[in-house]
């Protein structure tokens, strides 16, 4: 059986060096099931780590972490959303709501006023990446936001598109963005914590931090960075050998017969396929001549994928099946029980796949 290997002490390092490299608050973003890594484990770990603010966008991840967290603990929904179920799931569990838009707002007003709630806010800027939040030629409707009664707003920020590879461009967002925040102060508001910060922008781009800086992906380092960091590559997919065979020369492996053995060829079976994540990619529903034509080509064309085993390289033959890869061990001792390994990305491994910390 297949599982997603951490190695908890090395995260604990991420989480510091990020921690001491931010200088201020960090929001831990646990998003897309704690970016592959278990939102509940990952959460754990942030805590361990004296972390106390958490961000989602699903609703649906806020029972777990009430669950997990302390009172005390801030839990920020980072979707502006004007769906009225949504709405009264984050002001009847106490969470920050985010306010992109004048129509989100209206929506959480009135969902907090027949509560009897006062629902704490954070002002979203659309600064550039075209998603969720006013933008800069809309802050007097932003404005209107501070008027209503049962929302309390205690922070701002906005989300940078291209801080991995941009920085001229983070740059520009970020000045857009302080402009902003200026404009709401003369008109007699507290805009609260100012936040604009992610993983690639706290790496990539110096001043950005303000008040807060809102990490996940850098947790596991996997992030794209254009500097040297200290940070550790985590998370490792892991499964035993659970059969070895011998094949003969020309003998067929995998779907569509598209890989034929050269040789006598021993091969071990790993039970990791594309329901773990392992090799994934878009596939057609039919099959034709054209289709089977062009799989060849793609077979022949693709990247050579491997599997680590017992600390060896291997060559991944034959197509990658839902729940098995064949393996080419000619040569080697490898035998049934032993662990087989892939590198690959959390967010890839399928999260009913139980995730091990060690």
């Amino acid at each position: 059986m297949s599982r997603y290997v951490i190695e908890k002490d090395k995260l604990k390092e991420n989480i510091e060096y990020i921690k001491k490299l931010a200088g201020v608050p960090v929001i831990g973003v646990v998003k897309g099931n704690g970016y592959g890594f278990g939102i509940k484990e990952m959460t754990l770990t942030l805590k361990e780590c004296g972390i106390d603010f958490f961000a989602v966008t699903e609703v649906t991840d806020i029972p777990c972490l009430k669950e997990i967290t302390d009172k005390d603990d801030k839990i920020l929904v980072m979707r502006s959303t004007c769906i009225q179920s949504e709405a009264e799931e984050i002001a009847k569990k106490g969470c920050i709501a985010t306010i992109g838009s004048l129509e989100a707002a209206e929506v959480m007003q009135s969902v907090s006023e027949r509560l009897g709630t006062v629902t704490q806010c954070h002002l979203k800027i659309d600064t550039g990446m075209g998603r969720y939040g006013f933008m800069p030629s809309e802050i007097s409707k932003a404005l209107e936001c501070y008027s209503m009664k049962n929302l309390n707003f205690t922070g701002i920020y906005t989300h940078f598109s291209s801080a991995f590879r941009n920085v001229q461009l983070t740059k520009a967002q970020l000045t857009v963005f302080k402009d902003c925040i200026e404009q709401i102060k003369k008109a007699g508001y507290e805009a609260g914590i100012a936040h604009c910060a992610n993983s690639p922008a706290l790496l990539n781009v110096d001043g950005v931090s303000m008040d807060a800086v809102r990490i996940g992906s850098a947790f596991t380092g996997r992030v794209i960075t254009n500097r040297k960091t200290p940070l550790h590559r985590l998370g490792i997919l892991e499964a035993e050998v659970v059969d070895v065979k011998t094949v003969p020369a020309g003998y067929s492996i995998g779907y569509n017969g598209l890989y034929k053995t050269d040789r006598e060829t021993k091969i071990a079976i790993v039970p990791i396929g594309h329901y773990d994540g392992f090799g994934l990619q878009k596939e057609r529903e039919t099959a034709d001549l054209r289709y089977v034509l062009s799989a060849a080509k793609q077979f022949v064309k693709k990247k050579q994928m491997y599997m680590r085993i017992n600390g060896r390289m291997f060559h991944v033959i034959g197509e990658i099946g839902l729940s098995h890869t064949a393996v080419d061990i000619t040569d080697s001792d490898i035998k049934a029980g032993d662990t087989a390994s892939v590198d690959i990305s959390p967010l890839m491994v399928n999260p009913r796949i139980e995730r091990i910390y060690k």
